[in-house]
């Protein structure tokens, strides 16, 4: 999801250097929805970088990105089911 508004982005989606969000035009590729983003970190950054960003919500082509659990939507995820499916799941297992 965006780190922004909040859209919901699908499982597997991995963000580009150059991807905005569709919704509030924010870009998406920034240490904010890094997984190795660290503050107070040396450079705010978990991985050993050179290069200080110092404007953590612009695009970087930092080369460890790697989207944060955090903004992963894993209701979309590959075998993921709603909590309708899985009621009547439960239900099927106790013949009601």
């Amino acid at each position: 999801m965006c780190y922004s508004c909040g859209v919901p982005f699908p499982y597997d989606y991995k963000p580009g250097f150059n991807d905005v969000c569709d919704r509030c035009g924010k870009d998406l590729h920034v240490c904010l929805m890094c997984r190795f983003y660290a503050p107070g970190a040396h450079l705010d950054c978990s991985e050993d970088i050179e290069e200080h960003v110092v404007d953590k919500g612009k695009r970087n082509h930092c080369d460890f990105f790697m989207l944060a659990e955090k903004y992963i939507d894993k209701s979309t995820s590959p075998g993921a089911i709603s909590g309708s499916d899985a009621k009547k799941k439960f239900n099927a297992l106790f013949g009601e």
